[in-house]
Order: structure tokens, then sequence, then C-alpha cells
């Protein structure tokens, strides 16, 4: 059984371990975030350069491009099942 002190010092690792863990997690977060906004702005400029229609917005493009996609599994799909 444990005595006082052995109490206190467990309480002080468990609530030194929760600090560690949300440095980590909050650490992590960050990156996550960075690497994912990274990651956007140069879809959305490859986008804009490469792949946009004259008139048409980074998002307008987007949603055609994944309709087309879209519709391009819908026919392979059909082609296999035939």
């Amino acid at each position: 059984m444990a005595n006082k002190d052995d109490k206190k010092i467990i309480d002080k690792m468990v609530d030194t371990n929760k600090k560690i863990e949300k440095g980590v997690i909050d650490g992590y977060k960050k990156i996550e975030s960075g690497v994912v906004g990274g990651y956007k702005k140069i879809e959305d400029k490859f986008v804009d350069i490469f792949l946009k229609k004259d008139g048409e917005s980074i998002e307008e493009a987007k949603a055609r491009l994944k309709e087309e996609e879209k519709k391009r599994r819908e026919e392979q799909k059909k082609r296999i099942n035939i």
C-alpha cells in the first residue's frame, strides 16, 4: 500500500506526464496545420495556373474537376462490368 509520500510522487508524475502530453499534441497540431495549409496554397496555385478555365474561380474549377473525375470513374465501372 502506498504511503502519503508515494502518493504525492505519483500525483506529481501524472501531472508532469499530462503537461508533456499536452505539449506534444499542441506541437503536432501546429505542424499539421502548417503542412496542410502549405499544401492547400500549392494546390490552389496549381489549379489556378493549369486547370482553371476562363472566368472560373478556383473553387469552381475544383468542383468541376471533382465532377469530371466522378464521371470518369462511373464510366470505368461500366466498362469493367460489361
